[in-house]
Formats: structure tokens, sequence, C-alpha cells
């Protein structure tokens, strides 16, 4: 778990680090990004994805083998869809630090630094990755009448004559996924648990199919397993075109079973919540799933998605609003990431933000519990508008992801608040309040790139407006007010309820805008935090390898 400062020492490379600005036009926008200096780039540290496989059979030991195989071509195909050709790009790099930068990043712009660009002559990074043209406008892609065109699993791509088309993912990518689906399907054979063999074969015929909504639900019904694998084109973070298009990842997870029996019982607190929420009832009349699951895992692989820049310490799936409705979701919290995460970062930023007399406060447990709400939470308000535009995520397009993280944030925080006032709960609201503010800080330097960024700057400065977080310019200290905590807490999340209810693009845009970036005097504190190489995140040493397998 040594500090790793990614491409410290390539100053001789100047071709690669120029001052100069560039370009690329995408759709409607010119964007302009400059190449920043090799001292302005991300630093990260290591850690090593481990788990005890003591208690594991030979089949299951085999079948991770197989999971980790087809990880790697989740992470190919990822690659195409974030950037391209990654062969080629990487080895046109000059220095083994700049290819290993790249591999972090899974292209040339960098995810925790607003995907600026860090390979000089490469131009702005496209906003529709490469899910559209690059040359596409929106007022092109509205006139094209296709209903797949927003589909989840497809791209949109210009045909021989120039015009635009629209193929499916099974088909774009079908070597990749023909071999990750028999790989899955060698995976089903050595599994003995009903559940795990059921949903491994019915992914492997949605990677050929391109519908995942049986899959879905099959995952949904895993109950016993040791062992999951989350796997597939599932988040769309990446488009911030639209916000349509899923990305392909995988995790690779042990499960613990211990911790797991001890998380299980506050799903079942969802309905009662939601009644309570702190907002008009028209926006709450959805009934959460009742088969929602919570459980905590050792990640054993990243690949792909989850893989690029700041990397996942918890996972609320599925996406699909249908299998949300019928079953519920199922919540991970990736324990072992979560805590190198912890011990790596967010302590030694609590050192330097957080006034002395509320450190005490910073708590694993506490950070634990927040992440864990976050995530629990996603299945709390509303999945569609109240006035026919549809689902959420429809209605507010590129705008959805970062509201949605942002309500998961805050009404995470107010399940805490809630489960702590009926004795569900242990430890101080000190604790979970305090953590809470130190995770902003932890958080916000993933940049306005990341959706978590944008929600967590959003966050930050409307809790600041409301006097629940406090800063003394003498010390250079944070302090939370915890008497205005609730009070700003429930002010945040009707307003992001009632923006999400009504399907209010505008209203979003205009929140993004004033509330969500950094402003100068944060800046200047997140600097210190760089001062002090803290550093941003976490690359993991992994692989059948490291495993011992």
């Amino acid at each position: 778990m040594k500090k790793t400062t990614l491409l410290v020492g390539l100053a001789f490379g100047a071709s690669f680090f120029t001052g100069c600005a560039t370009s690329e036009q995408h759709g409607d926008k010119q964007e302009v990004a400059s190449v920043p200096k090799v001292d302005h780039l991300v630093d990260y540290t290591d850690f090593t994805l481990t788990a005890d496989l003591s208690k594991l059979s030979s089949n299951q030991k085999k079948m991770i083998k197989k999971m980790i195989q087809v990880s790697e071509i989740m992470d190919n195909i990822f690659w195409k869809q974030a950037y391209g050709d990654k062969n080629s790009f990487i080895e046109s790099l000059k220095t083994p630090e700049l290819k290993r930068y790249a591999e972090v990043n899974y292209g040339p712009w960098d995810r925790l630094q607003d995907n600026r660009p860090f390979v000089d002559g490469v131009g702005t990074k496209p906003i529709g990755a490469n899910f559209y043209p690059k040359d596409m406008t929106k007022e092109e892609f509205s006139k094209l009448q296709n209903q797949e065109k927003s589909s989840l699993y497809t791209v949109v791509i210009r045909d021989s004559r120039g015009e635009l088309k629209v193929v499916p993912y099974s088909k774009e990518y079908k070597a990749e996924l023909d071999k990750a689906s028999s790989l899955l399907l060698e995976c089903a054979q050595l599994a003995k648990d009903p559940g795990l063999k059921k949903y491994l074969e019915l992914r492997a015929k949605a990677f050929l199919s391109n519908d995942y909504f049986q899959s879905d639900l099959a995952w949904m019904d895993m109950k016993t397993n040791p062992i999951d694998f989350v796997v597939g084109p599932i988040e769309n973070y990446e488009d911030k075109l639209y916000g349509y298009k899923t990305s392909f990842e995988g995790y690779v997870l042990i499960k613990d079973m211990e911790w797991s029996k001890k998380l299980e019982k506050f799903a079942s607190f969802l309905p009662e919540l939601q009644k309570g929420l702190p907002v008009e009832n028209k926006y709450k009349t959805e009934l959460p799933g009742t088969d929602s699951q919570l459980n905590a895992y050792d990640v054993v692989y990243y690949a792909g998605d989850c893989n690029a820049g700041s990397k996942t310490i918890a996972i609320n799936l599925p996406n699909d609003e249908r299998v949300q409705e019928q079953k519920g979701s199922r919540r991970l919290q990736l324990k072992n990431a979560m805590r190198a995460k912890y011990e790596k970062i967010l302590v030694p930023i609590s050192e330097v933000l957080i006034d002395p007399s509320q450190r005490q406060h910073i708590t694993f447990d506490a950070f634990f519990a927040n992440t864990m709400f976050h995530e629990v939470a996603h299945g709390l308000g509303i999945k569609g508008t109240i006035n026919g535009r549809g689902t959420v995520r429809k209605a507010l397009k590129e705008h959805a992801s970062a509201l949605e993280e942002g309500k998961a944030d805050i009404l995470g925080l107010y399940m805490v608040s809630q489960l702590h006032k009926k004795g569900e709960i242990d430890g101080k609201m000190e604790d979970y309040y305090t953590t809470f503010l130190a995770g902003i800080f932890r958080s916000v330097r993933f940049g306005a790139a990341s959706a978590h960024g944008v929600a967590n700057m959003i966050r930050f400065n409307f809790f600041k407006e409301h006097g629940a977080f406090q800063y003394d310019e003498a010390s250079g200290y944070y302090m939370v007010n915890y008497e205005k905590m609730e009070e700003a807490m429930n002010a945040l999340s009707a307003k992001i309820l009632t923006l999400q209810g009504n399907g209010d693009y505008q209203g979003v845009a205009e929140l993004v805008k004033s509330h969500g970036k950094i402003t100068y005097d944060l800046q200047k504190d997140l600097d210190r935090i760089d001062d002090a190489n803290i550093p941003t995140d976490v690359i993991f040493n992994q692989g059948v390898e490291v495993l011992g397998l």
C-alpha cells in the first residue's frame, strides 16, 4: 500500500507536456482544454486486492479464474467505448510511466482532473465518448427515427452514406461478447449454487441477445452464493452527451457472510422511510421493492468502467427501473476497498481540514454506514416523473446521474439520522455528520467530470450556505454545525426529489451551474491536501497471481 506518484519525473517528456491549448468539435459545443503540467497530475496509492479463499472449493477457484478472464474482455470493450484502440495508443506513448497513467485513465484524459488531456495533441474528450459519432449534433440525433437510439445497449454510428445508424452492443462488440458468453457458460457448469448458475447462464445469453432484463432478475434472486460476479454494460456515467449508454465493467466478489448477516435487516426499513421523506406526498408515492438486499464483500478484481479513475467502493444495482419495481435492488459494500480509502485518504484529509476538536468523530464505522446508506438510498424517492415526462433518467438526460448521486448522498444521511433515532444503528450522530463532511473533501477531488464529484459540490455548497458547514479563516479548519445539519439535509432532500419528480431539466441545469463547481476558496483548501501528498485515489494490484490461483 505504498504511495505511487504516477508520472513524476516526466518533465523531460516535453513533446507530451506543453502549455498549448487544443480543441475538438463535438455536436453543438466547442470546448477547449489545456494539457496540465506534470506536478498537477493525480497521485494514487497502491492497494492489493486479496480475500480469504481457503473456504472455497476447487470448482469455485476455477470459476474465479474464468470470471477474471471475462472481466478482462469487459476491460477491452470499455477501452473501445471510452477511447478507441488501446494497443496502438499505448504503443505510441514514449515512457512506461506515461503508459501506466494512460491505462489508469483508459485514454489520454485525466478522469480526476475534469478529463483534461495529459497527452499533447489529442484534443478535448468527446462528451459522448465513442457511443456516438464525434461530429454528430443533438439536432441530428433528435431527427433520427429509431426508437433504439436511446437504448442503454446500442451505439450510434454513421453508415457508408454518412447517415446515422443504430447498432446493438451484441453486434458492435460481437467477437468479444461471443467469447465472454462462452466463458460464462463454463462458469455456470462449475457452479453448485442454483441461483448463481441460473444468473451466469442468463447473462451469457444476454451478451448475445442484447436483452439483460431476465439476467438482472436472476441476479436479484441470488441469496446464498459465496461468489458474486457483477458483469456487463451497467453504468451510464461515460455518456455525458445524453446519459443513455451503458459501459462494460466487471467485479469479481467474495461475500463476507458474517458482515452480510449484520446488514440484512436495514433494507426492510425502506417502505417506512419512503413515507417519511421530507417532501410533498406526490413525490413519494412509489413503493420501494421489498426484496432489496444489503451485503458486504471483498472485491478481488475490477475491470472496465468501475476501474477507470476513481474506484467504486459500493454498488447499487440493477439500474433497470422495471427490475427495481419488481424486485428492489441489491447493495454491495466493497469492504476491503472501502477500508483502503478510509485509512489512506479520508483520515489524512481530516487531519488537514477538519477542526481538531471534531476529529475524534471521524470513524470507519461512520464511513462504512454513510457509504452503505448512500447505496440503499438509491431505492428511495421517485423513478418516474409525476407529469408524464417519462423516467427521471430520460427527462434529466446528461444531468440525471449527478442528481441521482446527490439524492443518494443526502437521503443516505437522512436514513442514518432516522435509523439512529429508532435505535437501529450505534454510534453518535456527530460521528456520521463529521465523517460525512470529510467524505465530501475526499470525493470532490474526483472533479467535475465525475457525477459523484458534481454531486459532492452541490451538497457542500448547499450545506455551507445553510450554515451546516462552517469555516474558520484564521485556522483554516472546517467544523460541522450539528444543530443545523438536519435542517440543511431536509431542505436539500426536498429540492432534489422535487426536481427529479418534475423531470425539471432546466432546474437541474441551473443547480449544477450554481452549486456544482469548486469555488476559489475551496480550491485553495484542496490544494493544501495535495501539498500534504495525500493521494486522490487507489490503483489495484490484482489478478490470478495475486490471489495465488
